[in-house]
């Protein structure tokens, strides 16, 4: 007998706005800026857009971003994405979602990343659900220049709520060790500007320990400080929230046995988890199956479940208004 679900109220706080493009959202960017897709059919639009089960490693799911960021390279598309990806959280139970994405990858057509945050900005105004922007900075070699225009941006546009409220640090964690980009994060701790960092997914414990020394009070993934007692007590001793996206750790395999996923076991030692997306049109997802997952995966209580929501408010990037409105629609 299948157990009563309850929650049917959702907050993602890690979503890729590239990785957000459904089939639909694709088509309807194209036809915005007369932009002929690969294929007109769904079907063949989805195997482009997304990767099967048969996923081997992080390679075959980043092929996935070419064609989303190709569409979204001007002003028009990434206000209208922004909109739609919200419209689409919506109709999934979300009540409130942080957006991130890398303004320097918008700038293929030139557009500068002021312009790129502008025009999410506007996305966000007109949405359905409430939301905020994270404003990625890429691990790379090159990028030095870009990411400090991101952080400046950042602060430039920095508010307690409805805009941009944090940055953030994506990209190939095992190239780019996260310790590489210490002084970029001292400048962001500088000018107050909230920050969470991608560590633990493909890199391993000490990235997320480097992460937390760092500052940051959020880590994306961090599923590989598992067995590791220290680290998982840093988490546990300094409060900081874990932004776990299963289905995307599956496909990926920064997990090699999901049946042996940690988040309960990070729960049940009093860990700070949150549950989230990542990608969901390129792994063919949605928030309110990543719980049903968890639920039948690893047989997580409803209990269990609030308390997953409960720490996405307290994590959430926004002001204390806010949380107290999320508190208050999620009605447990």
């Amino acid at each position: 007998m299948k157990k009563e679900n309850n929650i049917n109220h959702y907050i993602d706080l890690h979503a890729h706005l590239d990785g957000c493009i459904t089939v639909g959202i694709a088509k309807k960017l194209a036809a915005l800026q007369k932009i002929t897709l690969p294929s007109a059919a769904d079907e063949e639009l989805l195997s482009i857009l997304s990767v099967p089960d048969t996923c081997e490693d992080l390679n075959d799911f980043l092929k996935c971003f070419d064609l989303p960021l190709s569409l979204l390279q001007t002003e028009e598309s990434l206000e209208e994405a922004v909109y739609l990806v919200l419209s689409e959280m919506e109709r999934d139970g979300v009540i409130y979602a942080e957006l991130r994405f890398a303004p320097q990858l918008h700038t293929q057509k030139g557009m500068p990343q002021e312009t790129a945050i502008q025009a999410a900005l506007r996305g966000l105004k007109k949405s359905p659900i409430p939301g905020n922007l994270i404003l990625c900075c890429m691990r790379g070699d090159s990028n030095q220049k870009e990411n400090l225009e991101t952080l400046e941006l950042a602060k430039k546009y920095l508010v307690k709520d409805g805009g941009v409220v944090a940055i953030d640090l994506a990209g190939a964690e095992a190239l780019f060790p996260t310790e590489n980009y210490e002084d970029l994060f001292a400048k962001a701790g500088e000018y107050q500007v909230p920050f969470t960092i991608h560590a633990g997914e493909a890199g391993d414990a000490d990235d997320v320990k480097t992460a937390i020394h760092m500052g940051a009070t959020r880590i994306g993934h961090g599923v590989r400080i598992a067995g590791n007692e220290e680290v998982m007590q840093l988490v546990k001793d300094t409060g900081v929230f874990l932004e776990m996206c299963p289905t995307s750790n599956r496909q990926t395999k920064a997990v090699e046995e999901m049946s042996a996923y940690p988040l309960k076991t990070f729960l049940e030692k009093g860990l700070k988890v949150t549950l989230n997306t990542d990608d969901p049109a390129i792994e063919r997802t949605t928030l309110s199956r990543e719980f049903q997952y968890m639920e039948s995966l690893l047989n997580l209580t409803e209990e269990q479940k609030k308390q997953l929501l409960l720490h996405s408010v307290e994590a959430a990037f926004t002001s204390k208004d806010r949380k107290q409105k999320l508190k208050e629609q999620l009605l447990f």
